[in-house]
């Protein structure tokens, strides 16, 4: 029994970081709707930043991530600035341009962290990474537990900041309804920006939480973008809770199927969840509030 607790709990631990890597997925969704696939390649960026934070300067990855989240709060602006919004303005015969685009960003960013970096598997040890304490007879891994109440923490300022500042109730206006929240004087183009920016520097934030568990590569993008692809779908689009209990949900299901299949069936156990969602519950868990 206390093996079970102690696999739930790190799954719960583990999702947490999971669902703040999807709400910045889900929050340029709801605004550009858009899907964004270029996600998992924004977080290998902000966990390689973070990286060299540590092995350049000696920084602790959670100190590292105040740098990345900046950087990769000013790529996706650029990025969104000059690249998405282009095809935005334009009339398009494929309205699958946009998504297409992001493929081709993930491709170039990728393609340049290999051309740096090389396709060497790197980490992060650090003095805590294999620390754990006890609750009974489950052991809980510490860098896991910080990472889980620091995403909570990100998530709540979140939260503070689309629903008590002007410039978050604009963001939430242009996802309800972009061409209503225009004629009522929002800039809906500079809100897109700084939303691409912030969901940018989630999945910096994301990322950098991950780093002392997650072995770094180029390709690591891949992995993060059908995880984040997932939990959206999960918590129903554009839905910032919806992410959260969707990221729970994955997070328990991987450390389950790790513990009880096979670790290197993991990630096929969070696939088979989607599929099935996907099939049965096409709206996600948000569907299920309505009924």
């Amino acid at each position: 029994m206390s093996l079970f607790g102690q696999t739930v709990i790190c799954g719960i631990l583990l999702g947490g970081m999971y669902a703040l890597i999807a709400i910045g997925m889900t929050l340029i969704m709801g605004v550009m709707k858009i899907i964004n696939l270029a996600h998992g390649a924004l977080v290998m960026v902000g966990m390689y930043i973070t990286y060299v934070c540590y092995k350049s300067w000696g920084l602790d990855p959670y100190i590292g991530m105040l740098i990345a989240m900046p950087a990769l709060f000013l790529i996706g602006c650029l990025i969104q600035r000059y690249m998405i919004n282009r095809l935005v303005e334009v009339d398009s015969i494929l309205p699958e341009n946009q998504v297409l685009l992001t493929v081709g960003i993930m491709l170039v960013l990728t393609e340049l962290a290999r051309l740096i970096f090389k396709s060497d598997y790197r980490s992060v040890t650090t003095g805590y990474s294999s620390s754990t304490f006890f609750v009974g007879d489950m052991s809980i891994s510490i860098p896991m537990t910080v990472g889980f109440f620091i995403a909570m923490a990100f998530t709540y300022l979140l939260h503070l900041f689309l629903t008590r500042t002007d410039l978050g109730r604009s963001i939430r206006a242009t996802a309800q309804d972009r061409n209503a929240a225009i004629y009522m004087g929002v800039n809906a183009p500079r809100v897109t920006v700084i939303t691409f920016g912030i969901g940018s520097a989630l999945a910096a934030a994301g990322g950098s939480l991950l780093l002392p568990l997650f072995y770094l590569w180029p390709d690591i993008g891949h992995l993060f973008t059908a995880k984040a692809f997932i939990i959206t779908i999960l918590g129903g689009m554009g839905s910032t809770m919806g992410a959260i209990f969707g990221g729970l949900t994955l997070g328990i299901a991987e450390s389950l199927g790790a513990t009880y299949i096979s670790m290197g069936y993991k990630d096929v156990v969070g696939l088979v969840i989607f599929l099935l969602v996907l099939l049965f519950l096409p709206g996600g868990f948000k569907s299920l509030t309505k009924r």
